[in-house]
């Protein structure tokens, strides 16, 4: 896969569409002006913190996210006629299909098989997050769905450039997965549990909201977690320091290496999000006798908190619970957080007050067969995840009104 710089002249407008091999070459500020963007009504979108510049340069410039592991940066930029950038898309050129958390390695194993080479391909998206946010990063002003259609125009025709199989647009928001469905992209859905503040003053009024049985289950787990002179610590801000990184790096790799057999991120990529994005981090430490033995590293949006990364260096009842998913209720109760995300996966988090919700993928697929085999997939699978969602709601630990 080599360095690839092209650019793709646009009829409407005059706009032009650069392919950037690095996040450096994009000034943060106009990176960052696009990423806030705003929504259908003119307000202003949140900021998430995984499509900052911040946040992907960290990834290129730690070598986690690059040439050597698989994730050739591919971004889009989007210049109109005066040279100002008016859209830009984070975007990847890979060799596999680890670290993102929409699942296709039935698709390209079924290509092989048939003759066919899946890899590379296209990723749109944040390397190793799974968090819904935009992926049409649009500056603000009139002509934003315009720019958008262009973004994903200009993809779709990279991928033809390029010669790849397919393009992933992966955890875009929904409406950005109906945007893409109009321009041809086939549409994928699946599930993440979120919890979600009902303007609670304390964590007993979240409790006085759940079935009785489920209340007490989380008050013995709770309890069970902090037995044997466990304290929990919150850092955050300026009061992080390299030795909290030392120390959470130690959990972040023996988890990794047990669920991945190589973790994806490198020490320097914590040490650079410490420097860049200190405010928007939340570590929480479970503490033995002073000494660190598991923590959880957290993001802090405007409205939401992220929980990403977990791990532990000695066993404990209900650690995990309480360190991953407790304490970060308690901490989006405190700052008045509108919902708590805590990764891909895990139907556990159901009992402990995390609701099902869909999360959004989007893929354009060059060949003939393979997009009319995988619509008719996707087709029984929307439909397959769509019955799940409502069958868990149903299994709702909340009280019925």
């Amino acid at each position: 896969m080599g360095d690839i710089e092209r650019r793709q002249q646009e009829e409407e407008g005059g706009a032009v569409v650069r392919v950037v091999p690095r996040i450096a070459a994009v000034p943060a500020a106009e990176w960052d002006a696009c990423a806030r963007g705003v929504d259908s009504s003119g307000k202003t979108c949140p900021a998430n913190p995984f499509i900052s510049h911040a946040f992907l340069h960290a990834l290129e410039e730690s070598g986690s996210a690059t040439r050597g592991t698989g994730w050739l940066p591919q971004h889009l930029v989007l210049e109109d006629a005066a040279g100002g950038i008016a859209a830009c898309m984070p975007c990847y050129l890979k060799s596999h299909s680890y670290g993102e958390y929409v699942f296709d390695h039935a698709w390209a194993d079924a290509y092989e098989r048939a003759g066919g080479s899946y890899y590379p391909k296209l990723q749109a998206a944040v390397p190793f997050t799974p968090v819904t946010g935009p992926r049409l990063l649009v500056h603000e002003g009139p002509g934003r769905s315009e720019r958008e259609g262009l973004l994903l125009q200009a993809a779709a025709t990279l991928t033809d450039r390029l010669d790849v199989s397919s393009l992933h647009v992966t955890f875009p928001t929904r409406e950005e997965w109906e945007l893409a469905g109009k321009h041809g992209f086939l549409r994928r859905n699946d599930q993440q549990f979120h919890w979600r503040n009902e303007s609670y003053e304390g964590f007993e009024d979240f409790l006085a909201a759940l079935a009785s049985r489920k209340r007490k289950a989380i008050r013995a787990e709770r309890k069970r977690a902090i037995e044997g002179g466990i304290e929990i610590e919150w850092v955050t801000g300026k009061d992080l320091t390299e030795a909290h990184w030392d120390a959470f790096f130690a959990f972040y790799m023996d988890t990794g290496s047990r669920k991945w057999g190589s973790p994806y991120l490198t020490r320097q990529f914590f040490s650079l999000i410490g420097e860049t994005m200190r405010d928007e981090i939340l570590l929480v430490f479970a503490k033995r006798n002073g000494r660190a033995i598991a923590g959880a590293l957290n993001f802090i949006g405007p409205d939401t908190l992220y929980g990403r990364y977990w791990g532990a260096l000695a066993e404990h009842p209900c650690l995990h619970f309480e360190v991953c998913y407790y304490q970060a209720i308690d901490f989006a109760i405190a700052h008045k957080l509108a919902r708590v995300e805590a990764g891909a996966q895990g139907a556990h988090k159901l009992a402990r007050g995390y609701l099902p919700v869909p999360t959004y993928s989007a893929h354009w697929i060059r060949d003939p067969g393979l997009r009319r085999a995988v619509a008719d997939y996707l087709k029984r699978e929307r439909a397959a995840v769509a019955r799940e969602i409502a069958l868990l709601g149903e299994e709702s630990p909340y009280r019925k009104q």
